[in-house]
């Protein structure tokens, strides 16, 4: 290696190269995720006409050959000369990084794609890519191959039709997969439509024998989408609380709803992006509810003299809501850019909600007493759940871990280095702790199933033995005490039987982690263990099987006749230490898969642990229906 550094190792890529040589830059990944934002990229340009009041459908149709095709009734991406560039402006669009109708032209008010790379990053990492913009009775088409034009922008007809039409094929040579996934693209749109109230988004699979075709239009936007996550639950009344204005150049709206469980569900955006972090809107938010729930109260006697106000904690237990604005110039804060910053949006919110919120109650008294009740309870469970992590905070974690059967700690005191199994049963456990590598392995064994997180109020779930026992042995602390720099265990591996009990303990497990500790599930350090569902013998030779599909594999390759022994695993506990260990808990040999939360699927995520875990028996059945296709190894 050369140790000069002068003017000739100095690379100035050209046009779209960058993007190609660092597509993660632009697109955040080269794995699903960044193969799907391709399709909300172009999807947000046409969104953004939707915004602007121009477009009211948007269909996206994966093709047979797994390309994308988008199309929008706007106006149509312009096809004139863009003086300075010398080109046709689409050819701009879809060619040269930074060139959009959302830098103060005037094209925009209000956009989603804030950067205004979508169209030419989507270009420079296709394979192939081809425009047909509908406008002025003309129908033009341009072509680009990896980014560059294939040819000029030309008219091949007349139309009576207005609108854009792009359809694109990622490139495989940049993507490491290029398959895309018809449940993701439906989250994102379902959520995308809610937002933009009136717009219609039709997703079309084309890949299937028979095409499936999904549609979503809610005339009531937010309110819809209220509506659509209370589903699992009972709703405290009938009526949507719903606050739209606009101050300060912000549009606001928010909708909200409680229900009768115990935790709060709420989402905010900007011009239809998710800030999972919240910001100035959210802090708004919060501070006019607290303030004019507390003021009606006390005007209306809810609360009696001698009792403190509630906390905005109280009042948002088992609220639903969508905060979503629509501002100019949009400022986000921290590096994930996560975080709305704009002070003015914090104003707006909080005048907004302040007003509107008041002059609702007014009308709705019975609605205001039945939230302050439920606020006054939870304010009274608040007070014992302080009691109680006051006591588990005197404890050490020696005494809280000194009952038999509990945790059976490592050796090693780095975080980095050491793993938990969090186990069911005391069979299974047992195996586990005698399995185990005790210089870096800890075994905690549950007693049956957890605590549904998802129906109990705080003050139940800090004195259930086996949540204490977690709580403990993780060293984090929980909710606003949450300190992931304490963490004991960089592993936190749940271990339970592949049949139905130990998927439906896994799920408790993890609606727990999301709900009280949900840093450990975003940073990587929670995992699910893959024991074998099979073992094949064969002439003193061992074979172990983790589907179906495997085991038919393995048994092709050995040969199927009378001498195989194959074993059907219906529990951990079946397995003696050394099979343990050697198929689940071996470093070297054993699968484990990480979980993970893509922040823009919080809301998704959290419809998922309410369905499932919530009241209501007719939505948990429809999602079992709707995904029974997708489910492996279900032991009945």
């Amino acid at each position: 290696m050369s140790d000069n550094y002068g003017a000739e190792q100095i690379q100035i890529l050209e046009g779209l190269e960058a993007v190609r040589k660092r597509p993660g830059m632009y697109i955040g990944s080269t794995s699903s995720k960044g193969l799907h934002h391709l399709v909300y990229e172009i999807v947000d340009n046409a969104v953004d006409e939707a915004l602007a009041g121009y477009c009211n459908t948007i269909t996206v149709t994966i093709n047979k050959d797994n390309s994308i095709t988008v199309v929008d009734n706007g106006r149509g991406v312009p096809v004139d000369m863009q003086e300075k560039a010398g080109r046709p402006a689409v050819e701009v669009v879809f060619t040269i990084l930074h060139a959009g109708g959302k830098f103060g032209g005037g094209g925009y008010k209000v956009s989603g794609g804030l950067h205004g790379v979508g169209a030419s990053v989507v270009n420079a990492l296709s394979e192939w890519l081809e425009v047909v913009v509908y406008k002025d009775g003309q129908k033009y088409n341009q072509r680009y191959e990896r980014g560059k034009v294939a040819n000029d922008l030309h008219v091949i007809g007349t139309t009576e039709k207005r609108g854009t039409k792009v359809t694109f094929k990622p490139d495989a040579q940049i993507f490491e997969e290029t398959v895309f996934d018809f449940e993701v693209l439906k989250e994102r749109f379902r959520e995308t439509a809610f937002l933009t109230k009136g717009l219609k988004i039709i997703l079309v699979d084309d890949r299937e024998d028979k095409p499936v075709e999904r549609i979503f239009h809610y005339e009531g936007g937010i309110k819809e989408y209220v509506q659509y996550l209370n589903r699992p639950h009972d709703v405290l009344y009938p009526d949507i609380i719903y606050c739209e204005g606009t101050k300060d150049d912000v549009y606001v709206e928010v909708a909200m709803q409680h229900n009768n469980s115990y935790t709060e569900s709420c989402y905010s955006f900007v011009n239809n992006i998710i800030t999972p972090e919240g910001g100035t809107h959210l802090i708004g938010f919060k501070n006019a509810l607290t303030k004019t729930f507390n003021d009606y109260a006390r005007k209306n006697k809810l609360l009696k003299e001698n009792e403190p106000n509630l906390s905005g904690e109280d009042i948002r237990e088992g609220l639903t809501t969508i905060i979503s604005i629509k501002i100019p110039e949009p400022q986000f804060e921290g590096q994930t850019k996560q975080k709305l910053g704009n002070s003015e949006a914090r104003g707006a919110v909080d005048s907004i909600v302040s007003e509107r919120m008041m002059v609702f109650l007014e009308q709705n008294p019975i609605v205001g007493k039945m939230i302050a009740e439920k606020a006054v309870l939870a304010q009274r469970a608040r007070d014992a759940a302080r009691k109680a992590r006051d006591l588990t905070r005197r404890k050490t974690a020696l005494e809280t871990m000194s009952l038999p059967g509990k945790l059976a700690d490592c050796s090693d005191k780095d975080p980095v280095n050491c793993e938990i199994y969090i186990v069911e049963g005391d069979s299974a456990g047992g195996s586990a702790k005698t399995a185990r590598s005790r210089a870096t392995q800890a075994i905690l064994p549950l007693r049956g199933k957890i605590l549904n997180v998802e129906k109990s109020r705080l003050d139940k779930i800090l004195v259930n033995n086996e949540i204490k026992a977690m709580i403990t042995a993780f060293g984090t602390g929980i909710h606003e005490e949450f300190d992931i720099s304490k963490l004991r265990y960089h592993k936190i591996i749940i271990m339970t039987d592949a049949d139905v009990d130990g998927a439906h303990i896994a799920t408790l497990l993890l609606t727990f982690f999301y709900r009280f500790m949900p840093d450990l599930i975003k940073d990587g350090y929670v995992y699910l263990a893959q024991p074998p569902l099979y073992k094949v013998e064969k002439n003193k030779k061992v074979w172990y099987a983790y589907d179906d599909n495997e085991l038919n594999e393995i048994l092709t390759e050995v040969g199927r006749d009378q001498n195989n022994r194959i074993q059907r695993y219906k529990g951990l506990g079946e397995m003696d230490p050394e099979q343990l260990w050697e198929t689940t808990m071996d470093p070297d040999r054993r699968i484990l898969l990480r979980v993970t939360i893509d922040d823009a699927k919080m809301a998704s995520l959290n419809d998922t642990f309410n369905t499932l875990m919530g009241d209501k028996v007719e939505p948990r059945r429809e999602f079992i229906e709707t995904h029974a296709k997708y489910v492996r190894n279900l032991d009945i």
